[in-house]
């Protein structure tokens, strides 16, 4: 196991990962997009995008673009790379506003949260969807891991904190528990080729119905790619 850093927060950081992770000449065969934070006061990361979207979101979008080709290269026919990416069931209440992605008109950390996982939804299928048309051996699926006792937790009132101490052992997933789908889509030879898929409990299920509108889908990879400063090639594919 070798440890390189990098900041889901910082472009810079990303852009400094992916380069000494290139400068290896390793393969890459899965993906994990797993960083996260939730309910967190309204902040901002070194960039200036709101903290849920910049870094739960957006973060993961740059780091798994600037990647694709490695991805490509390291897949085969027989052995697809895959990416996996971890959402949460809170998609379902989530809602995009694609002139007000960063929240400054009315900030709700339940809002942002659950629009930061809406869009990783969104962003896998549309994914999913490029990298089918462009022929390649590579393939993304979006992971619900379910309540999990982690520290994710940590910004919630003191009372839902009291509950959850209380309630822990019989309610929520142990981290291993938790890691356990994320672990079945990037391992699973019964998921080899199989690409566009919501995950929960290692068996596939429906997500939100608006994550599957491919015209949001077009229009948040679009605003995607200028916000992060990548250019958009897929805007000429279908």
């Amino acid at each position: 196991v070798e440890f390189l850093y990098c900041d889901l927060a910082s472009m810079k950081s990303i852009r400094q990962f992916v380069q000494q992770f290139r400068a290896k000449n390793c393969p890459l065969h899965v993906l994990v997009n797993n960083a996260g934070v939730m309910l967190v006061p309204e902040r901002k990361t070194e960039d200036g995008f709101e903290e849920h979207f910049g870094l739960n979101y957006l973060g993961h979008f740059l780091l798994t673009n600037l990647l694709l080709d490695t991805l490509k290269q390291s897949g085969t026919h027989s052995h697809n790379a895959r990416i996996i990416t971890v959402s949460s069931a809170t998609h379902y209440v989530g809602k995009l506003h694609l002139n007000d992605l960063q929240s400054r008109c009315s900030y709700s950390p339940h809002g942002a949260y659950s629009q930061s996982k809406l869009a990783l939804v969104l962003f896998t299928y549309r994914l999913q969807h490029l990298l089918t048309a462009n022929g390649s051996h590579v393939t993304a699926n979006v992971v619900d891991p379910g309540v999990v006792n982690t520290e994710l937790y940590k910004h919630v009132f003191w009372v839902v904190k009291m509950v959850k101490w209380m309630t822990a052992w019989l309610f929520f997933k142990t981290p291993e528990e938790g890691a356990s789908t994320t672990i079945y889509a990037a391992v699973s030879p019964e998921m080899e080729g199989a690409g566009g898929c919501y995950l929960y409990n290692e068996e596939r299920t429906k997500s939100a119905d608006v994550a599957y509108d491919e015209e949001l889908q077009r229009r948040l990879w679009t605003e995607s790619c200028k916000m992060v400063g990548i250019s958009d090639e897929a805007s000429r594919l279908p």
